[in-house]
């Protein structure tokens, strides 16, 4: 732990001094008293104290209840874990220190202001199993508690949003967001605002998901036939001389021969000219699921349909797709329907969500290795909670073989050892493939054990649950079971407590610590030891030709040094980092788009929530008339020039009144003054074509012509916005920065979708036919094709 770590927690430890100091008194209060203290501090909140100066007597009090009903009394640690939480930073506190009981109290105290509290979890089962806990303490104190899940009805989930507390998942809550966005009435939205949140296993959800995007999407394209001659092209290649594959960044590139070999193939000149790119983009996504995702380890095939596995947890992620036509790509490589490409028509990152949040905290075994990326992208410090007793658990040196299969012989042997004397055992692999190939040695060993992978994650818990018995053997992936305790059975402590075995180093150290810490929890005793051979994934792509040929000479002996391990973990930083690197890159591309997105978000909720809608419009009016100046004219010598005829022959009778727009009085004007002048025309001419509708038949009309015009063009926007960032790495062979080219761009097709809206709105406003029906208002929308005939000038 750090020094400036260790400040902190002697500051907090100062405030969990005064928290004792009051156990004597909450245990002295009947339940009745202990529940009237929410309305004291309610009334205090109002009377302009703050959510500090509640602290230390609303954790008494959250303590307390926790005491009576759940029967669990919060250790000094989980205090101090609390205070962490509630001032917004990142709590690392080792498994089994008791991260649910922990988020009780700070929850609690923020979701006295009313604004709401949202306590974020990786799965629906462990949202479930914690709004139950502590729910039954916050509901006994008083406070409403929701619980938000993927199969709720929008009205069940507005009434979870509602709730002071609402647990939930990370995705869920996304989607709810993005869908929030794209409602036509503003009391349709189920969530109220991002105030406060809460998010377990915050390394999971804040930096190994930030990667991939939550995306909406509608509107279909269907290129089968496309996709599957691609992958037919794919699979005649010849690895070696076709193919260049980097098996650091999981890039696949053509050589010059299979570049010559696609051209003849697709019967075109240049592979690179630009009417090829999106041949190209097909061609890459194909050698890509062809050569570089693996079945297994990327994705499952279930039920005739690709299923993404969590690199992180192996778990299975159903509903989630790659986006780019990726997905389709491996649709095509395992034979499977191809399902058509979808348009996006909302996206965001989960870095730009949950930047969001008025304030943000979380709670984790394992995040100080990634302290700089929670401190620059999030403004969250990384703070090591001490444990509430003292670690014993024994990590032993990494075992390094030459090959897989000296490794995993001589990891069952150890295996057969400790199992012969009743130690529980728990192997961790990297993937849903490497866990098949281990169990394939343990069915040869006659071994019995409970296999975990995203296979069967129903049974998770159940399984990881009874890791901790005499005899048990489970194999799982990575961080499979996360959330669940594994508790020792009697008689195992003796033994030595929980054995973890890791049959390869993952990518990130934290993923390694994870597989340790499932060890050793509450001073348990434990062991752990990972096993690495020269071609496991991680040391073919960072070993080194020179380990290679001093463990060629091994055989089947092995070497346990302290040098080799820490070449590892170097390996490991440097992989850290390029992720790292490779997430900062999608942020500082996605920042331009959230900048986009917030303002149209915030403008769309302002359409939706006003009760006069006519400013906006006449404001539209002018954009469009202004832009009518660009159409019908030209630039001469610093000199703007309209011409008078076509503009006035453009408008007339369209969107002005016939005969209101004359060319004498335009010519002593300069070009604002005749864009004022005709956005004046086009209000009155919008005027008195409604002039006999009813004022509140009117409202709902412009309403929805302007939402209609704003969300068909934000769609259009994402995907220009996509297509430009996908193409602008070009740039960088012309010596320009692909960013700030990007930054520019984008710049200026917000501001075209802009002008772009405020024409479609004025057209459509202009055009607008109101019938009254047996005095029955029926509004229709009647907008007749030629008025677009001025905009294609542009």
């Amino acid at each position: 732990m750090g020094a400036s770590d260790k400040k902190i927690i002697r500051k907090h430890n100062k405030t969990v001094d005064k928290i004792f100091e009051l156990e004597t008194v909450m245990q002295g209060l009947t339940d009745e008293q202990l529940k009237a203290k929410t309305t004291e501090f309610k009334d205090r909140l109002k009377n302009g104290e703050t959510l500090d100066d509640l602290l230390v007597d609303a954790f008494a009090v959250a303590r307390e209840a926790a005491r009576r009903l759940l029967n669990l009394h919060a250790y000094r640690v989980q205090l101090i874990g609390g205070i962490v939480l509630h001032q917004g930073d990142v709590a690392e506190m080792k498994t089994g220190e008791g991260k649910t009981l922990t988020a009780l109290m700070p929850t609690y105290l923020n979701a006295l202001d009313g604004r709401g509290v949202h306590v974020i979890t990786v799965n629906e089962y462990l949202s479930k199993r914690d709004s139950e806990i502590n729910g039954e303490v916050l509901n006994f104190l008083g406070l409403t508690v929701g619980l938000n899940l993927r199969s709720l009805s929008k009205e069940q989930k507005r009434v979870a949003y509602s709730m002071d507390v609402t647990y939930t998942t990370n995705a869920e809550l996304g989607f709810d967001y993005l869908r929030d966005n794209m409602v036509k009435r503003f009391e349709d939205k189920v969530q109220r605002g991002l105030n406060y949140a809460i998010i377990d296993e915050a390394d999971s959800i804040l930096i190994d998901e930030s990667r991939t995007p939550l995306i909406i999407s509608g509107g279909r394209q269907n290129r089968t036939p496309q996709y599957l001659a691609a992958d037919n092209f794919a699979k005649v290649l010849n690895r070696d001389e076709d193919l260049e594959i980097d098996l650091e960044t999981k890039q696949v590139y053509l050589t010059p021969t299979g570049i010559k070999k696609a051209e003849k193939t697709f019967s075109i000149k240049s592979l690179f000219d630009i009417q090829n790119t999106e041949l190209y983009h097909l061609v890459l996504n194909a050698l890509k699921a062809n050569f570089v995702f693996k079945n297994g380890v990327e994705y499952v095939v279930q039920n005739g349909e690709i299923v993404l596995v969590d690199q992180f947890t192996g778990r299975l992620m159903p509903g989630r797709a790659y986006s780019d036509g990726l997905q389709q790509s491996l649709q095509a490589k395992e034979n499977v329907e191809i399902e058509q490409e979808t348009i996006t028509m909302a996206t965001i990152t989960y870095q730009n969500f949950f930047r969001l949040y008025n304030k943000l905290s979380g709670m984790t075994g394992t995040a100080k290795t990634e302290e700089e990326e929670f401190v620059k992208i999030y403004n969250m410090r990384v703070i090591q909670v001490p444990t509430n007793r003292p670690l014993v658990r024994l990590d032993e040196p990494d075992y390094m073989f030459a090959n897989r299969d000296a490794k995993m012989n001589a990891m069952l042997e150890e295996i057969i050892k400790l199992h012969e004397k009743g130690q529980p055992i728990l192997i961790g692999t990297t993937s849903v493939e490497s866990s098949e190939i281990v169990s394939h040695y343990l069915q040869k060993a006659n071994l019995k054990f409970e296999m975990l992978n995203a296979k069967n994650h129903e049974r998770e818990a159940d399984i990881i649950a009874k890791a901790g018995e005499k005899g048990a053997i489970t194999l799982a992936t990575n961080m499979a079971g996360r959330g669940t305790d594994i508790k020792l059975a009697s008689g195992v402590q003796e033994l030595g407590g929980l054995a973890v075995f890791g049959v390869e180093r993952n990518e990130a150290r934290r993923i390694d610590n994870q597989l340790r810490g499932r060890s050793g929890r509450q001073g348990d005793a434990g062991f752990s030891r990972f096993y690495v051979a020269m071609d496991d994934d991680l040391m073919l792509r960072f070993g080194g030709e020179r380990l290679r040929r001093i463990f060629g000479r091994l055989g089947t002996d092995f070497i346990q040094s302290k040098m080799l391990t820490r070449a590892i973990s170097n390996a490991q930083k440097k992989v850290e980092g390029m992720n790292f690197d490779q997430r900062k890159h999608i942020l500082d591309y996605d920042n331009v788009l959230a900048q986009h997105r917030e303002a149209m978000y915030s403008r769309r909720d302002q359409i939706l929530t006003v009760n006069e809608l006519k400013p906006i419009i006449k404001k539209m009016q002018y954009s469009a008339a202004y832009d009518l100046t660009r159409m019908f004219g030209n630039e001469s010598h610093g000199e703007w020039f309209i011409n008078y005829d076509e503009l006035i022959k453009g408008v007339d009778g369209k969107v002005i009144a016939p005969g209101t727009l004359v060319k004498e009085d335009l010519e002593k004007m300069n070009r604002n003054e005749v864009a004022k002048h005709l956005s004046n025309l086009m209000y009155d001419f919008y005027l008195a074509r409604i002039n006999d509708v009813p004022g509140e038949v009117m409202i709902q009309i412009e309403r929805n012509t302007i939402i209609m015009a704003f969300d068909n063009y934000w769609t259009k926007h994402i995907d220009q916005a996509s297509k430009l960032r996908s193409g602008i790495y070009l740039r960088s062979y012309a010596q320009t920065n692909p960013l700030h080219a990007y930054v520019e761009e984008a710049a200026k097709l917000f501001e075209n979708m802009q002008i772009a809206i405020a024409h479609e709105v004025v057209i459509k406003l202009a055009n607008v036919v109101v019938r009254l029906v047996d005095n029955n208002e029926q509004p229709l929308q009647d907008v007749e094709e030629e008025v677009r005939e001025f905009k294609q000038k542009g």
